[in-house]
């Protein structure tokens, strides 16, 4: 603290606040106002074009008609669902591979429209994580 200089300080009580400004609703000048002479303008900038801007108009894009369809009736219907479940650990997998090709095999008729495989715990004794394979046919 010896390059301190409290010789500013004199007349001044260092426990009073530092008054305000008279005009506290006054706004803060900017620091490159002034008399400097860098001339910096703050105005819009010319670009040579109109003084109005115009906006382009966009034109709307028509509806397409629909083409009629025929409704289709399908013969591939879903008729059947089966779903396979098990404890999600490598010989239980094991084991639920061999009944799902236990299963097609028991059932060649069976064309098989869509799949789903899913995995969340299932309640049982105790909840153990598990996987369910959903077979619609």
């Amino acid at each position: 603290m010896d390059n301190f200089d409290d010789s500013k300080l004199s007349n001044q009580n260092l426990n009073e606040p530092i008054p305000l400004d008279k005009d506290p609703d006054k706004p803060i000048p900017f620091d490159d106002t002034g008399a400097s002479g860098t001339g910096v303008s703050h105005a819009p900038l010319d670009l040579g074009g109109s003084s109005t801007a115009r906006t382009p108009t966009i034109e709307v894009p028509k509806l397409a008609a629909k083409k009629p369809t025929a409704k289709v009736a399908s013969t591939d219907r879903i008729t059947g669902v089966k779903t396979f479940f098990t404890k999600l650990h490598p010989g239980a997998m094991n084991f639920l591979d061999e009944q799902i090709a236990d299963w097609l095999r028991e059932n060649p008729d069976v064309t098989i429209k869509r799949t789903n495989v899913a995995t969340g715990e299932v309640q049982a004794k105790k909840t153990e994580p598990n996987i369910l394979i959903t077979v619609w046919y």
